[in-house]
């Protein structure tokens, strides 16, 4: 089967499918595919769990929730692991500093000022 529809649960009604349930990678994928992303106020389930349940800030909540290690967001973003540590510990960063963090991680930076 096709990668990008695999585990794939139909809902039916009335005997006919009416509803499809991906895994949310796979969501994550298609709508990559369709040139497709989250909106601006949409936060994934599971970043707002690392920010409510751990106390992680959107920035490492976002990182850890796309599988960075901070070795290589820091490479990414073109900074040190130690910046991007006292980034990810700061809840009063710059906008600038979100935008450049956004752009790296493909997210809005709106999702980044919760």
């Amino acid at each position: 089967m096709n990668a990008l529809i695999d585990n794939v649960q139909t809902i039916m009604e009335n005997g006919k499918p009416a509803y499809a349930v991906l895994p949310y990678a796979q969501f994550k994928l298609l709508c990559k595919k369709i040139g497709e992303s989250l909106e601006p106020d949409e936060i994934p389930h599971e970043v707002a769990g690392f920010m409510l349940e751990k106390g992680y800030s959107p920035a490492k909540a976002w990182r850890v929730y796309l599988r960075m290690s901070q070795k290589d967001a820091a490479k990414k973003l073109g900074i040190t692991q130690a910046a991007l540590s006292q980034i990810e510990n700061n809840e009063n960063n710059q906008r600038a500093t979100l935008e450049k963090i956004a752009v790296a991680y493909g997210i809005h930076v709106e999702q980044l000022e919760v």
